[in-house]
């Protein structure tokens, strides 16, 4: 991996034939210092929002000890890097072996789960272990979140009583979590999940050892542009203590897209030009699934070797390098009316989830990664200056 001090110097020193991929380590360090100076917890890392090295890395380095994990191959990655992190295994379906191995070969003890048939696979596959850190995961409206989770996880209100006071009797920590859904755009939907648990609090009486507010903690799209993310965490607070609990449980959060996202972008080259489409040598197979199939609009920024940019903006679409009309991308891209084959584009926000979804569709695949030193296209922390005090219970 070479370091570049700007996308402009990458792409005139290469003149890259395929796709690079670029990562901002230092836009790492300052969402996560956000986070750390303002949530009123411990933050657990998505891993699976970007699981590359140098950005795990960059992560523990800026004071991330705890991961949210989904896979064994999740949790030997983490562990290869640095042993001692601890692992939550926040996936609430697995199978008997994947359970087993955390638990007996990495040590793993937390666990999520949201049905009693999970429960009692935890439970064979530990051999009975008094050790458990078990969070019963409920479902909450995922309706202001772009990608909707609720439909696949989440124990209904009604069945998370019951499941609540079997994992009280089953575990050596109890908690309780929910997801508000990926790229959520309203802080109030973590108000509704943590008043959702505050009635599970009244109704069972079982005050839970940890509070898990879940990720979906919003980045910058040129089409989603949420309120400062110090609103989110004000909310969070606020409604922490209209839970008027003796003591507070201990709060935790897991975000990804937040962290990550402003860290990595795409660079491609154009192809083709077809009036308002353009070709390009990356895809929804590759790098840009999620201006694919969510049809998010990732911020673009024409790269030319000198040739001045027409000032006119023109909305553009993308097809991608397969012969798969799928491989499609809906944008508008706003880019400068002048673009033409042999272009170079640079894509933002691809650090959440960007490597991970690439595929080898049709020998299309590019792992060219260097590293880079400016500003990305857009962030949400340039200007955050605030800093929230620590919830008092």
């Amino acid at each position: 991996m070479r370091k570049f001090n700007s996308v402009n110097e990458l792409v005139n020193f290469l003149k890259p034939e395929s796709p690079v991929y670029c990562i901002r380590p230092e836009e790492i360090r300052k969402s996560i210092k956000f986070f750390r100076n303002n949530f009123p917890g411990k933050i657990l890392y998505a891993v699976k929002t970007n699981p590359h090295e140098k950005v795990i890395k960059q992560i523990i380095s800026s004071g991330i000890k705890e991961f949210d994990v989904a896979s064994i191959n999740e949790i030997k990655l983490i562990k290869k890097i640095n042993p001692k992190s601890k692992l939550h295994f926040m996936h609430t379906v697995k199978c008997k072996r994947s359970i087993s191995s955390a638990y007996f070969n990495y040590g793993i003890k937390s666990f999520s789960l949201d049905t009693k048939d999970e429960l009692r696979k935890i439970l064979y596959a530990t051999n009975q272990a008094k050790d458990l850190e078990l969070y019963v995961r409920i479902a909450i409206s995922n309706e202001h979140a772009e990608i909707d989770l609720s439909r696949k996880f989440g124990a209904l209100p009604s069945e998370a009583l019951g499941l609540v006071r079997l994992c009280k009797e089953h575990s050596r920590k109890l908690g309780i979590s929910f997801h508000v859904g990926s790229q959520c755009m309203h802080k109030i939907s973590y108000s509704k999940g943590i008043r959702e648990i505050g009635n599970i609090i009244k109704k069972t009486k079982i005050v839970p050892d940890t509070i898990n507010v879940g990720g979906g903690f919003p980045s910058i799209y040129p089409d989603l542009n949420p309120e400062p993310l110090i609103n989110y965490i004000i909310e969070i607070k606020k409604e922490l203590e209209n839970l008027k609990l003796t003591k507070l449980p201990e709060i935790i959060c897991e975000p990804g897209r937040a962290i990550v996202a402003e860290s990595g972008s795409t660079i491609v080259k154009v192809n083709l030009r077809k009036k308002n489409t353009l070709y390009i040598n990356d895809g929804t197979y590759g790098s840009m699934f999620d201006a694919g199939v969510p049809n998010f609009i990732l911020p673009s920024k024409m790269i030319t070797d000198g040739r001045v940019q027409s000032k006119k903006l023109t909305p553009f679409s993308f097809f991608g390098p397969t012969c798969d009309g799928l491989d499609y991308m809906k944008g508008p891209f706003l880019l400068p009316n002048n673009i033409r084959e042999g272009d170079y584009i640079e894509l933002g926000q691809l650090g959440a989830y960007g490597l991970t979804f690439r595929t080898n569709f049709n020998g299309f695949y590019s792992n060219t990664i260097h590293e880079l030193s400016d500003k990305p296209i857009m962030s949400l922390y340039d200007d955050i200056k605030v800093k929230v005090g620590s919830l008092v219970a």
